[in-house]
């Protein structure tokens, strides 16, 4: 036997040891060089690992959930088991490289795949291809390089006619253990909710005018160009964030210091399906309405088909969560550390209400949103709100200059 001791690469942003979050191969498997044999997570996304050799696995570091260091073996492969002597492209502790990825060789027993056509897609897809028993191989991408995208993946299983989410799961008791994305949420919260103490204020809008204009806004549109109320909310945020730059902050703890920021990183809370993900649109305040609502479809894109930068997922300075047509009457949104603010947007609904000593049906919203009440006096959150609230209720004036 010919044994090659792949090591854990340095995954960037200084990170000294990584958690394993999935293997996509198991001790036995054949594997060709630049086949994805697993993912590694950071603290902003899961990282595909590639295989610098082909060969076949020996053993592997660990089970999904452990944390591995920087350098220390991740999987060992036997070399002369897949008839090859080839030398790996590169180091065995560099980093693999990012695009140039391949799903595994089935088993015997399944159809053979072309190695040569490396297969792009992002873990959650992954997944769903195995639990759907589908062979990433056969499925169009449309995305850079030929990546598989969830659309992509959803237009093929319809093709098929297979269902777009798995059959209806038997009622049995099972234990998932906490890991990735889903345990970095479960820290981040946790931290944020034990050292922040939260100051919640809601404020119910009315957005009949901002709907109008969005509607006119949209009705010389394309269908993939369309603006929501989120970049509308957005502009206006950003206004309101030039008096009230305590609101655009982040705290250091380590300094013990507030930064009050001058441009505005506008993290966008997007639910995937690997959990909850922060892009962010980087000086937003630069966009105009038109390109702060395409940054924010392009940030949100990526970060659900996890092709988004890891650059583009810190260094937010305040934080805007929807639940869309879920989002309740009132939420309390934990605020995403070390900003000091997060803007909630709630369901828009039509009720009756009192306009000028009459009745009539208009449009209205709630925004419910967090402030750090150790840095962001409650006078001034609610003075923020109901500034951003004039606003909306008065469209014409978020594109007024001062």
């Amino acid at each position: 036997m010919s044994e090659y001791i792949f090591k854990l690469p340095d995954l960037g942003e200084g990170t000294v040891e990584s958690e394993i979050g999935e293997w996509l191969v198991k001790v036995g498997d054949a594997v060709a060089e630049e086949d994805v044999v697993g993912t590694m997570m950071t603290d902003k996304a899961a990282v595909e690992i590639s295989s610098p050799v082909s060969g076949t696995v020996v053993k592997l570091a660990g089970e999904p959930g452990d944390m591995i260091a920087v350098g220390a073996p991740l999987v060992v492969f036997d070399t002369n088991a897949a008839g090859s002597e080839k030398a790996p492209k590169a180091d065995a502790a560099a980093p693999p490289a990012a695009q140039k990825k391949t799903a595994p060789k089935k088993k015997q027993a399944a159809p053979a795949v072309d190695t040569g056509s490396r297969v792009v897609t992002s873990p959650a897809i992954r997944r769903r291809a195995k639990e759907a028993g589908v062979d990433l191989a056969q499925v169009p991408g449309s995305g850079p390089g030929g990546r598989i995208l969830r659309d992509d993946f959803d237009n093929y299983l319809e093709q098929q006619g297979k269902p777009l989410t798995p059959s209806a799961p038997t009622r049995e008791t099972k234990e998932i253990k906490v890991i990735g994305v889903r345990r970095m949420i479960a820290e981040r919260m946790t931290q944020s909710k034990r050292e922040i103490p939260h100051f919640a204020y809601v404020e119910e809008i009315d957005i009949t005018e901002l709907e109008s204009l969005r509607q006119h806004l949209n009705a010389q549109r394309a269908s993939s160009r369309r603006l929501t109320l989120l970049p509308l909310l957005s502009a206006a945020l950003i206004r309101a964030l030039d008096k009230f730059p305590q609101c655009n902050a982040t705290y250091d703890k380590e300094r013990n210091v507030i930064v009050q920021h001058g441009p505005v990183h506008l993290g966008i809370a997007t639910q995937t399906a690997d959990g909850l993900k922060v892009p962010v649109v980087k000086n937003a305040q630069h966009h105009s309405l038109d390109q702060l609502s395409d940054e924010i479809r392009r940030v949100t894109t990526a970060a659900r088909d996890n092709t988004i930068r890891r650059d583009e997922l810190s260094g937010s300075t305040i934080t805007v969560t929807s639940l869309g047509k879920l989002g309740g009457i009132v939420t309390t949104p934990v605020i995403n550390m070390p900003e000091v603010s997060i803007i909630g947007v709630n369901r828009a609904i039509e009720k009756p209400v009192v306009v000028n000593g009459q009745i009539a049906v208009r449009l209205t919203m709630n925004l419910s949103s967090s402030f750090d009440h150790r840095f962001v006096d409650g006078s001034d959150a609610a003075e923020m709100i109901q500034h951003v609230r004039g606003m909306l209720e008065h469209p014409a004036t978020i594109f007024m200059h001062p």
